[in-house]
């Protein structure tokens, strides 16, 4: 009995692990098909069926199988763990990890803190889309200013976003990055790659990179996830303005500025809110009711993003520059790419917001058009309270 047992145990299950989450989500899948190999080697062939399959190019624990085949067992993969993120200190990570444990009976453990995101040799020895794009071999940061408009809660006001590039003009050279469809306005003085990185692209973009700002988002996870070139520090730097809709414990990487709030307000005095809306957008979408939104908006901002402030983002980059030798722009360099940076994105909202709304009053100064004068938000479009100014 104990023989027939262990060769049953010997025989290999196939597996094809199916979800078609966004692409955050997906990076978190990589390191539970990474660590279910790390500690059962030999025991699973795996497949996957996700969006964004360009993030499994040359990952080393696929291999083809088909979805036809009777001894494929076919396992959509979800996180239910996300319930328990403001109980336990648990991480995204840990989500997939969990959920293949009870589906499959095993005690798969998490060996590191990261996705699983490969590159071939070929990839990591091309010029940087920096370089490619502006003939100019420049060290860089990515910058995300804006978000999904399922999610409108993560976002930060854009002129925060631009008063951090402000802030560093000569020095860094941001690279903005974000997909068109998508809620990106434009920066000043970035090189604007909106909707021009595909994903292979764009983790050849994250792998050159010298650091990431962004909002909670998949720049974040590719930051940890995606390898560092030899001779730099291991870990690539990620200042991440996030406010307190998710716990740290869930989102936060060792090696990140994790801009938080938890434990300072009410609505996340005890773990994050988990809402997904600033204001309604009138689009039908349950993440307009009232269960969703959120209940403390200030300057048309959560009060929690509110009260990160660009000088605090700026701060923490200026650590990671400091802690971590970083590379900075020469005058040569700076003056070098100038031509390549984006102008006038004011004149150009402006004009958005002519095509589209009559002009309304405009509130405070970090308060957008279309807000009360009392900071309760009218029932408007997303592009009429979040890029007017």
């Amino acid at each position: 009995m104990g023989l027939a047992r262990a060769a049953l145990r010997c025989v290999m299950q196939k597996l094809i692990l199916i979800s078609h989450l966004s692409p955050g989500d997906l990076v978190m899948l990589t390191a539970a098909v990474r660590d279910l190999h790390r500690c059962y080697p030999g025991r699973f062939l795996t497949d996957v069926r996700t969006g964004s399959p360009e993030l499994w190019i040359h990952n080393p624990h696929l291999v083809p199988l088909e979805v036809d085949d009777p001894a494929v067992r076919l396992l959509p993969c979800h996180y239910p763990l996300i319930r328990l993120s403001n109980e336990r200190p648990v991480h995204f990570l840990h989500g997939f990890i969990d959920y293949l444990n009870q589906a499959l009976d095993l005690r798969i453990r998490l060996t590191r803190l990261a996705g699983d995101i490969h590159l071939s040799e070929a990839e990591k020895s091309l010029p940087s889309v920096v370089e490619q794009k502006t003939g100019l071999n420049l060290p860089y940061w990515i910058i995300v200013g804006g978000g999904k408009l399922d999610l409108t809660i993560k976002w930060w006001h854009f002129r925060r976003w631009q008063a951090v590039v402000d802030q560093f003009r000569g020095r860094i050279l941001f690279a903005q990055v974000g997909e068109k469809h998508h809620y990106h306005p434009p920066l000043d003085g970035v090189l604007d790659l909106r909707g021009q990185t595909p994903m292979r692209e764009l983790i050849r973009l994250v792998y050159h990179a010298q650091g990431v700002v962004c909002p909670v988002t998949a720049l974040m996870h590719l930051a940890a996830a995606v390898e560092v070139p030899p001779g730099r520090a291991p870990d690539r730097p990620c200042v991440v303005v996030a406010g307190g809709r998710e716990p740290a414990t869930w989102e936060a990487y060792p090696s990140h500025r994790f801009l938080h709030t938890i434990g300072q307000f009410p609505c996340c005095a005890n773990g994050g809110c988990w809402r997904s809306r600033t204001v309604p957008l009138g689009d039908g979408d349950d993440k307009d009711e009232p269960g969703a939104l959120c209940v403390d908006v200030v300057n048309q901002l959560p009060r929690c993003m509110d009260s990160i402030t660009p000088g605090m983002v700026a701060g923490q980059i200026e650590h990671c520059i400091r802690d971590l030798g970083l590379d900075l722009l020469a005058p040569d360099q700076a003056r070098a790419v100038t031509p390549w940076l984006h102008r006038g994105t004011q004149a150009a909202l402006r004009a958005l917001m002519c095509g589209y709304f009559s002009a309304p009053s405009a509130g405070s100064e970090d308060e957008p058009a279309g807000v009360e004068s009392n900071n309760q938000p009218q029932r408007t479009t997303v592009w009429a309270t979040m890029t007017s100014s």
